[in-house]
């Protein structure tokens, strides 16, 4: 089970010219993912939220790949991801996600991020949001996303929706 409260505890990357992304804690060997090829990972996710395309975030994904969300219900299977994701392209068609940083954690790796949006869909608010969080990625062999479990404070993503993010 994954523990969402950090307890104050700081893990950290390096870079380094040779590969962008040298982790000392993270397990490359059984990740499937070179270590340079780690950061490019996170970018190409990151770039495939940005497109729009909800089926182009599943891609990162095993084909049985699952995404919980905040103790959720589980996303499992590219259909479920790209549906999950879908809802959020079609409440902030305008959103943005920001890749933060990559940070190690045993054998997963937590990637942070923040999400910019208009909640404009049909029924939206018209609301601006702009909130963090991060997920707990499990890679598979192959290098991508077997398992993820995401997190982010779901009151204060209600109170932006409903208000605004504050200025």
């Amino acid at each position: 089970m994954f523990d969402t409260d950090m307890g104050g505890k700081q893990l950290s990357f390096t870079l380094s010219e040779a590969d962008n992304a040298r982790f000392s804690s993270f397990d490359y060997e059984s990740s499937g993912l070179p270590a340079h090829d780690v950061h490019d990972f996170a970018e190409r996710y990151t770039a495939a939220w940005k497109s729009q395309d909800p089926s182009e975030v599943a891609r990162h994904y095993t084909v049985d790949g699952r995404l919980t969300l905040n103790g959720g219900d589980s996303n499992v299977g590219r259909a479920a991801l790209t549906s999950f994701t879908a809802g959020f392209m079609t409440a902030f068609p305008d959103m943005v996600l920001h890749f933060d940083r990559l940070e190690p954690d045993g054998d997963r790796l937590n990637y942070h991020w923040t999400f910019v949006g208009t909640n404009t869909d049909p029924g939206g608010t018209g609301k601006a949001v702009r909130f963090s969080g991060f997920e707990s990625w499990l890679l598979a062999q192959d290098g991508l996303i077997a398992g993820s479990i995401g997190t982010f404070d779901a009151d204060e993503y209600a109170r932006q929706v409903e208000h605004g993010v504050e200025s």
